[in-house]
């Protein structure tokens, strides 16, 4: 039966080029008929009919929402094929022409991010994950290893990792409630791993193959800024460029396709525009730098629980050994992917944010933190979470030792590599710890470490063992 339903899928799609082919007399739109029917086009087809295909079927029992951002993924799917059959047929553009050239593409992500922002959905975690899922897409902006991207292949991986934060979190939370948004969180990984994964690395390895005899690409409108001239104003606050105020959005991290074109139309690489830190953002090149500690500095971080009260927001790496991520609230799209394992990452009185460390770090702290979310590709001591409330912590590696201290709910999300280490516990409460299942297709195994214990004298000495209660 599987095969008849896999023959299926692929006389259907035969049966969408040819059409596509009658309807533009033979001329496959923009492009001569040979292009709709190369072999890349084709397998394409095959990723949409096959994996996104599961994505909708599964989105179509949910409705709502979670349906309105699965349409606007498939959205983005045709508008990244209609690009590629664009590319056999254009010559390779400049970095303008190429912003120009995927603005299609870009504008279809930016409406799924505006459907993140403003009131928070009751399936938040679904609109997220499926927005910050297209950033892989950006994969086709790939021009060569001096564009500051990473290869596509490695790039669509990462790309899905922040993605994946808010698709765990969706299998732990429907895990006994709805099997339909388990499906769908599980179709829409397979749609890029190993889906748009092993596509790209069939087709496009080295990237997108422009034609040497093709078109030229249409550049930007002319009234449009050169990459020397000023930016344009920012974006309105729904934008995927920022959700911050014009000057402020040029400090922030941009991701996926947004910091492609930002950064295309600059002439600067294109991971600039992530929250690199510069000399002058480095504490040791600071003119005014002391090794004094300000007693108001100090009373406000003690005096007041609150964030908006401790202080200004910093994303900085001090003597080039420690990152140290402050009082961020609200910000989705923090990351670190300048690090080594000589490096310490102190994260202090975040809230309501979300912190990717790309690279492996000999630790981390996380302190005084609330609502935070911090995904980690490993450390090489522990990672340290105290006086939090309601964090969610992910490795992605190995960690020798996970230390949680005076927190009030912690969901901490382990891989394979981790599940080595041990985890310390003290004044706490509430922790929940997720472990992978034996296959890539077993759920997720959610274990609450014990927060009561009961003390029995024996034979001279007290036994400590912890409380079970029935029904747990």
């Amino acid at each position: 039966m599987p095969m008849e339903e896999k023959l299926v899928q692929r006389l259907e799609s035969a049966v969408m080029r040819l059409e596509a082919l009658s309807a533009t007399g033979g001329s496959g739109g923009t492009c001569d008929g040979t292009a709709i029917l190369d072999p890349s086009i084709i397998a394409f087809d095959d990723l949409m009919s096959q994996f996104l295909g599961k994505v909708s079927s599964a989105a179509e029992k949910i409705g709502g929402h979670v349906l309105d951002i699965t349409k606007i993924v498939e959205a983005a799917f045709a508008a990244q094929r209609e690009l590629l059959i664009k590319i056999k047929e254009t010559k390779k553009p400049d970095n303008s022409s190429l912003a120009e050239f995927l603005k299609p593409l870009n504008d279809v992500i930016v409406k799924a991010t505006k459907m993140t922002e403003g009131r928070r959905s009751d399936y938040f975690n679904q609109l997220k994950s499926a927005a910050d899922s297209l950033s892989a897409l950006a994969w086709i902006a790939y021009t060569g290893k001096d564009c500051g991207m990473t290869m596509p292949i490695a790039y669509v991986e990462e790309s899905w990792q922040m993605a994946e934060f808010y698709s765990n979190k969706i299998l732990v939370e429907f895990k006994n409630k709805d099997p339909n948004h388990v499906e769908w969180a599980k179709a829409l990984k397979e749609l890029y791993l190993p889906g748009l994964r092993d596509y790209v690395k069939n087709h496009y390895p080295l990237g997108p193959v422009w034609s040497a005899t093709g078109k030229t690409a249409v550049s930007a409108p002319s009234n449009a800024p050169s990459p020397s001239a000023p930016a344009p104003p920012a974006p309105p606050p729904s934008s995927l460029f920022s959700s911050e105020s014009p000057q402020a959005s040029s400090s922030r991290p941009t991701k996926g396709m947004s910091a492609v074109f930002d950064e295309i139309n600059s002439g600067k690489p294109v991971t600039s525009g992530l929250r690199k830190v510069t000399d002058d953002m480095k504490t040791k090149n600071h003119a005014d730098r002391t090794g004094v500690v300000n007693a108001g500095e100090k009373g406000a971080r003690v005096s007041s629980p609150s964030v908006s009260k401790t202080g200004p927001p910093k994303f900085e790496l001090q003597m080039g050994r420690k990152w140290v991520v402050e009082n961020q609230v609200g910000e989705k799209n923090l990351v670190i992917d300048d690090c080594d394992t000589k490096q310490s990452v102190y994260v202090y009185g975040c809230k309501g944010s979300v912190l990717q460390i790309k690279g492996k770090v000999n630790n981390i702290t996380i302190d005084k933190c609330t609502k935070m979310g911090v995904v980690f590709a490993g450390v090489v001591a522990a990672c340290e979470v105290v006086n939090c409330n309601g964090v969610e912590v992910q490795c992605q590696g190995s960690a020798p030792t996970i230390s949680i201290d005076n927190t009030n709910g912690c969901q901490l999300y382990l891989n394979k590599d981790s599940l080595d280490g041990s985890i310390t516990t003290a004044k706490s409460s509430e922790i929940n710890v997720l472990v992978p299942g034996d296959g890539p297709d077993d759920d997720w195994g959610e274990h609450a470490l014990p927060q009561q214990y009961a003390h029995e004298y024996k034979d001279g000495r007290f036994v400590t063992t912890p409380v079970s209660h029935s029904g747990a």
